[in-house]
């Protein structure tokens, strides 16, 4: 994340706070726990939300959305993309990725394969992928989680 990003946002989160700083990654994680409890998983009841930092200065907000026919479902993370994409945002810093059975946050909520690529096609290598935990919070590197993602020649 460039430090310009993080001064707007902590700049942001000043103005909301009343003046009482928080970090970076806290304000992503209780956007994305927010953006959680917004999730439509009828099917599963295992419900995510994502929270995405776009370099722009904004936070997008996505959760998942299930169908009855599964193929239909989209993830968090790619909501919260296609949401940045759609206020014609395309570059970004980090995103937050909170979930868990009935709404309750259980263990780390890695994205899936096909948001891994969603994320490479916009995201440099070293984009931050936060998860929270039951206890802690887990940071990866993007060019960790898809080392060798797919890409046009």
């Amino acid at each position: 994340m460039s430090a310009e990003a993080k001064k707007r946002l902590e700049e942001q989160l000043k103005k909301e706070t009343g003046g009482v700083k928080q970090s970076y990654y806290d304000r992503l994680i209780r956007t994305a726990v927010q953006a959680m409890k917004n999730a439509y998983a009828p099917y599963s009841g295992f419900a995510v939300g994502a929270a995405l930092a776009g370099k722009n200065g904004k936070i997008y907000v996505g959760c998942n959305v299930e169908n009855a026919s599964y193929s239909l479902t989209n993830c968090a993370e790619r909501t919260a993309f296609f949401n940045a994409a759609a206020d014609g945002c395309r570059h970004f810093d980090a995103i937050a990725i909170v979930g868990g059975k009935n709404g309750v946050v259980t263990d780390y909520c890695l994205p899936c394969g096909a948001c891994r690529q969603v994320m490479a096609e916009f995201c440099s290598p070293d984009f931050e992928v936060i998860m929270l935990g039951s206890k802690d919070i887990k940071v990866s590197r993007l060019k960790d989680l898809l080392p060798d993602s797919f890409r046009l020649p």
